[in-house]
């Protein structure tokens, strides 16, 4: 695990290898073991380690026998071994342990085509001497990041984070204002988009190569979704096997490992089946809140006490100023999913112990976890009565009191498919009356024409063909997985120099698991089926037969107290960036409405909140709107 930045001067010009080295600084906290660089010509790749296989011999950057092609990666390489040896029966030489190494010799192999042969969450920078060219790649489901500016026939600029960039005097940011109206449909500003115009982030499972006449971006492998009715079968053994072999790959490591514990469905099943390999004394962690609504320390503890592990676990106390101005100098864009704070907590009480860390991430995407699941499988039902018994039923909601339960669902009748899918990934039912509400006139009417939700529209005609609930968990793996909560998982662990792995997003898992027929993942309202299935007879139902608690934070508490000097004052700055974008009565409206506890505008005010923070925090006076 690493962080990487790099530039290639398009005209020419010699790189500056200061600026180079003032691009990995910033990236410490990824990889705080140690630094590399590579400079030629008009070339410089930059490497900042956390060094976790081969910890003598895998420095980076890592070139090829002759110095032609060189690679930084961050990420690991989880097959590494299998592809080392049938390099070496090919006549290929190694220099070091590490699994970087295997890309240069891949490439030399196969070229851009090695990508289909790489297992495991990655970004890497790859320079071809000979060909004078670079190519940037992405892992397939978007688990590590990678940012770039392009200026054609000047430079291709690219890092780990976004703040690493911004060190360069070339690059002037500015604001990007539909990616504003974005976050706040979203919490978080969905790829290829940033929050500067002149930065963007190569999207999950895509390369870039880049030579002095121009880039080119390219999709290398997408998530397969057979037409419906065309679905594999069911093979529990299979799917018990290819987790496992899963697992088995993410335990290859030279330093300790953990795991990340909730006690839920998806970090039971991966502690679990790490304790077939490695045995009990696994290091499990978990946080929780004083505010027992948002607390599943006991639940976790069960699961640890019954498998035996070195259990660890603490509450996590009311966010700070100082705690924000962290996450806010993490995220490098304005990002208000409030999960970041316990995921930091973890990741803070894991690297205490382990500098690797099993987690569960991916398997509500993968397996049926959230509720727009199986409200898209009703929905689908309930319009094939037809348009106008789908109209009818969408007209009946508007006469139904706001907090009944199934408005929403009849609500979205009313609307197109690909609409109705795309509305169940805001942050909440409300986000339009919230940006009719705080919006000023002119931010209002500029972002009038745009839709902010269409990447979710997109995702959805794509797999157009395949079953109601295998679309829906395309749109998230596509979408919401890759931009919101891999982005949380990887800059929260990487702020405390720690590696987290994914076992249920290995793409061979990944692909066994898309196959199969939406109805076994979905069958009704009982959420993933499948995972149950691996866990009865192992672990007390107890623990994790439950239903499902979101990783949240009880913000709207703080906001009313700890918080509300802070955010107060911030959000209504003479200063603020709201200035320009919001009605300032409507946010005091807002303001006062949640204060009163007259309605919960929590992740509302936590999202204006994070904005202001990160304006103040990543510009020198505020980005000019």
């Amino acid at each position: 695990m690493c962080g990487i930045a790099g530039k290639f001067n398009l005209d020419r010009r010699p790189m500056d290898a200061g600026l180079l080295a003032r691009m990995a600084g910033l990236l410490t906290h990824r990889g705080p073991d140690e630094e590399g660089l590579y400079v030629s010509g008009p070339i410089g790749l930059a490497s900042r380690r956390l060094s976790i296989i081969d910890l003598d011999t895998g420095k980076q950057p890592i070139s090829n026998e002759d110095g032609t092609v060189w690679v930084v990666l961050n990420g690991e390489i989880y097959n590494f071994v299998e592809l080392r040896s049938m390099l070496e029966g090919r006549g290929h030489r190694f220099r070091t342990r590490t699994d970087t190494e295997v890309i240069v010799h891949l490439y030399e192999e196969h070229g851009v085509a090695l990508l289909e042969h790489l297992r495991g969450m990655f970004a890497f920078a790859l320079w071809d001497q000979t060909r004078r060219q670079l190519l940037l790649a992405r892992d397939r489901l978007g688990e590590k990041p990678l940012f770039y500016s392009y200026v054609p026939g000047k430079f291709l600029l690219f890092a780990s984070e976004l703040k690493s960039l911004l060190v360069d005097d070339e690059l002037r940011g500015s604001l990007n204002r539909a990616a504003v109206d974005q976050y706040f449909s979203l919490l978080y500003i969905p790829a290829p988009a940033t929050i500067f115009n002149e930065v963007q982030k190569l999207p999950a499972a895509h390369y870039l190569l880049c030579a002095e006449q121009g880039i080119t971006v390219q999709e290398y492998w997408d998530v397969p979704l057979p037409p419906e009715g065309e679905e594999d079968r069911l093979d529990e053994t299979v799917l018990r096997d290819h987790l496992r072999e899963a697992v088995r790959i993410q335990l290859r490591s030279d330093v300790p490992v953990g795991a990340f514990l909730s006690g839920g469905i998806d970090s039971t099943t991966i502690v679990g089946t790490m304790a077939e390999y490695v045995g009990p004394r696994i290091v499990t962690c978990s946080v929780g809140f004083a505010e027992q609504d948002h607390n599943e320390l006991s639940h976790a503890r069960i699961v640890a006490e019954q498998l035996g592990t070195l259990h660890r676990e603490c509450l996590v106390p009311p966010a700070t100023p100082d705690l924000i101005e962290q996450l806010c100098w993490h995220f490098d864009e304005p990002f208000a999913d409030s999960s970041a704070v316990p995921t930091w907590a973890v990741s803070r009480l894991a690297r205490q112990r382990v500098k690797v860390a099993l987690s569960g991430d991916g398997g509500d995407e993968l397996f049926g976890g959230y509720s727009r699941h199986a409200l898209e499988l009703w929905e689908h039902l309930l319009r094939r009565g037809g348009r106008v018994a789908s109209w009818s039923l969408g007209q009946l909601a508007s006469a139904l009191p706001a907090g009944f339960r199934g408005r929403n669902t009849l609500a979205r009748l009313r609307a197109e498919p690909d609409e109705a899918c795309a509305i169940k990934f805001q942050f909440a039912s409300r986000a339009d009356r919230f940006k009719a509400q705080i919006y000023s006139p002119d931010f209002r009417h500029e972002m009038g024409a745009r839709d902010a939700l269409e990447p979710f529209r997109q995702a959805y005609l794509r797999a157009q063909k395949a079953s109601p609930v295998n679309r829906i968990l395309y749109v998230d793996l596509k979408t919401s997985l890759p931009d919101d909560m891999l982005v949380k998982v990887d800059r929260m662990s990487m702020a405390h120099g720690l590696e987290v792995r994914a076992p249920f997003l290995d793409h061979h898992l990944v692909e066994l698991i898309a196959r199969l027929p939406g109805r076994v993942k979905v069958p009704g309202p009982a959420t993933k089926p499948l995972l149950r299935s691996i866990l009865n007879g192992r672990i007390s139902r107890v623990a994790w037969d439950r239903p499902k608690h979101g990783f949240t934070a009880p913000i709207g508490r703080w906001l009313r107290a700890e918080l509300r000097a802070y955010a107060e004052d911030l959000v209504f700055s003479p200063s603020s960036v709201s200035r320009e974008l919001f009605d300032r009565k409507g946010l005091r409206r807002l303001w006062q409405d949640h204060l009163a506890e007259r309605e919960n505008h929590e992740h509302e005010l936590w999202m204006l909140l994070m904005l202001e923070v990160w304006n103040r925090m990543h510009t020198r006076a505020g980005v000019a709107a």
